[in-house]
């Protein structure tokens, strides 16, 4: 059994911790509409970069929820690791202490520029690098998903519960999956479609998705990342994966082994699959992985060997 810090209380913690959320939603919110009423959308930027954009919704948000938990939370052995303090502050690679929250304060970031409404925040307490609280808040729908360890559920501001639906379809061709929007590449498209799912549903935010598979919308998600080309983050992965883990669900890469946070590059890259049903999923990533070697679409000595040298340059 995990013990939180001393000082610490976790029904007090997850009361703070739905209130950050809920002022997090206001501002994604806030700056969502002010998208949507612009014919200008740079006047919401915070940095000239296409690829990686920054929103000021995302540094609002950082800031407010640092400021809360530290000011909320003061003394504590902990660290905070932020996408966006990474970004700016090379010093916020170097993580030591056991506990370390994992802050994402806008997932889907392109999503939420072009209006969709798939973004998310996500935020999970890591004890050793394994999660131990999580939240995952999609504001366009008014949800704030929360797993504390011993269960898991979503609530809205009314307070109204609703929990996990997953589906239990077994076999990959009777599955919906569902597939970034705006960071594809060939490479899984071909896989998606000699797997020959039965649906494919595209959307923003690693965040939406899971979520799409605890409402019971969706079955699985996979994401392939490319030698040389960037890769998801601890920050991407950590809440979400936490929150479809505690509903029963699985989420691992191909050869079925748990993701591993805390890396020096907090790298979440290679073939990543989370389904529906922890029983089949050491199943469905044979499959996959079958599916990929039949047809040669993908080179996992490659993989290996590209992520070891990022690894060892540190980058």
């Amino acid at each position: 059994m995990i013990k939180l810090p001393p000082g610490v209380e976790i029904n007090n913690l997850i009361d703070k911790l739905k209130a950050f959320s809920w002022e997090a939603s206001d501002i994604l919110i806030k700056y969502a509409q002010i998208i949507k009423d612009s014919n200008n959308k740079s006047n919401i930027l915070a940095n000239n970069n296409d690829e990686d954009p920054v929103t000021i919704a995302d540094l609002k948000v950082n800031e407010m929820m640092i400021r809360n938990i530290t000011e909320n939370y003061k003394n504590i052995n902990w660290e905070i690791l932020s996408e966006e303090n990474v970004k700016t502050d090379l010093n916020n690679r170097r993580i030591n202490k056991d506990f370390v929250w994992v802050l994402d304060p806008l997932d889907g970031t392109k999503d939420f520029m072009q209006g969709s409404g798939n973004y998310a925040m996500h935020l999970a307490l890591n004890h050793k690098n394994k999660c131990y609280i999580s939240i995952v808040l999609i504001p366009d729908k008014d949800e704030l998903w929360i797993t504390n360890y011993h269960a898991i559920w979503c609530e809205n501001r009314k307070k109204e519960y609703t929990k996990p639906n997953l589906l239990l379809n077994n076999n990959l061709k009777d599955m919906t999956i569902v597939t970034s929007k705006n960071h594809s590449n060939q490479t899984l498209q071909n896989l998606i479609k000699k797997v020959k799912f039965k649906e494919v549903i595209e959307m923003g935010s690693i965040g939406c998705k899971i979520a799409s598979i605890l409402r019971g919308e969706s079955d699985i998600y996979i994401c392939l990342s490319l030698p040389g080309e960037s890769s998801p983050k601890d920050w991407d992965f950590a809440a979400p994966a936490a929150v479809l883990k505690a509903a029963g669900g699985a989420i691992t890469n191909i050869n079925n082994e748990e993701l591993i946070y805390g890396k020096s590059n907090f790298e979440q890259g290679g073939i990543i699959i989370a389904s529906n049903n922890k029983l089949n999923h050491e199943r469905i990533c044979l499959e996959i992985k079958e599916v990929i070697n039949k047809y040669d679409l993908y080179s996992f000595n490659l993989i290996k060997r590209s992520y070891w040298c990022r690894s060892r340059l540190r980058i």
